[in-house]
């Protein structure tokens, strides 16, 4: 009997070590998807400053409208404000994003990189417009304040 029980205690032990870095895992993969959904709902709320929130300070990012790259401690701010003016000068509103499934969420420690498919709907000229196939990749780096977007590309299809 004695037996049977430090077995079923040496598997439990085991069970809790080894079962805790994926359960870990897990909830890091579904925190850090939490933040890209949370920066799309956002950005879908016209809330430019909110998205730059979950945001690292420095970032870096690629985006398909000039000057196409942006980088530094105001890397987020610097894109909504670029993001604002092209949008002004090709006569966009309402844009809005729709993720789909992810594609891909790894998380190795503090850093997560996540692929997403995405479409982008808006208004160009008074017209519906709707880009489907695109690509949203994001790498995020886990804070204090939780996982934020340190880089990200949006790859238009």
């Amino acid at each position: 009997m004695k037996f049977y029980k430090l077995t079923v205690a040496a598997l439990v032990a085991a069970v809790a070590i080894f079962g805790a870095p994926q359960i870990s895992a897990a909830s890091d993969s579904t925190d850090a998807m939490a933040t890209v959904t949370k920066a799309m709902m956002a950005f879908n709320h016209g809330d430019l400053k909110g998205f730059a929130a979950l945001c690292t300070s420095p970032a870096s990012i690629i985006d398909d409208f000039p000057p196409h790259t942006w980088s530094g401690a105001n890397a987020c701010n610097d894109w909504a404000t670029a993001y604002v003016a092209a949008n002004k000068t090709s006569d966009v509103s309402n844009a809005t994003v729709l993720l789909g499934a992810p594609w891909h969420v790894s998380v190795t420690g503090d850093r997560a990189y996540v692929v997403v498919p995405a479409s982008l709907h808006y208004n160009m000229k008074g017209k519906p417009v709707k880009e489907s196939g695109s690509v949203f990749t994001v790498v995020l780096t886990k804070t204090a304040k939780g996982w934020l977007m340190s880089a990200w590309s949006w790859a238009q299809h």
